[in-house]
């Protein structure tokens, strides 16, 4: 079973700070190497015209680099949505959504790129950790849109992506953020 090209959105009882009310955007996933994906919904305040000042012109809004996760936030990670699955030296489609795929800094206009997301740092799990994790009721694993990693309002992502998978899942989406002050 592999999970990738699928959303990990994280249950109202996983209060990690690094991934409290997140959506991980699965890009790697399998049983001998672990998984690795980016955090959907956490835009810092660094404009990427700042950092990557090409890029923010394929970026939609907000223009500004995401925090992919914990794991070597120095390093950049760019998803982008593709207009077609085709390979080429600097795209590689997603396994599991074909319509996205993780870009080289050296993209150029013949590369199927239509809008990019620009992440510092990533999500990983070691083999067998992220199965443990979902098997513990940290995670859901759902299906993810073209839209999920682009989306205008990354604030409202988590509750958006509940809302749709229908009942009994997307009364989740009104869990109250600390149920003590409900």
């Amino acid at each position: 079973m592999t999970w990738e090209g699928r959303l990990l959105v994280a249950t109202p009882s996983l209060d990690d700070p690094s991934f409290s009310r997140t959506v991980v955007q699965l890009v790697q996933h399998s049983a001998e190497d672990g998984a690795l994906g980016v955090v959907l919904n956490r835009p810092t305040e660094t404009p990427l015209g700042e950092v990557l000042p090409g890029w923010a012109l394929l970026a939609p809004d907000p223009v500004v680099v995401f925090l992919g996760g914990p794991v070597q936030e120095s390093a950049a990670i760019c998803l982008a949505r593709l207009s077609s699955p085709q390979a080429s030296p600097s795209v590689v489609p997603v396994p599991g959504a074909p319509w996205l795929g993780t870009v080289d800094l050296d993209v150029d206009a013949a590369d199927p790129v239509q809008e990019v997301r620009v992440f510092a740092g990533y999500s990983g799990w070691s083999a067998g950790q992220l199965e443990a994790e979902v098997e513990e009721g940290a995670w859901w694993v759902l299906d993810a849109l073209p839209s999920d990693p682009f989306s205008p309002d990354p604030s409202t992502l988590w509750r958006a992506v509940l809302r749709r998978q229908g009942p009994p899942l997307a009364l989740a989406a009104t869990y109250p953020p600390d149920v003590a002050l409900n």
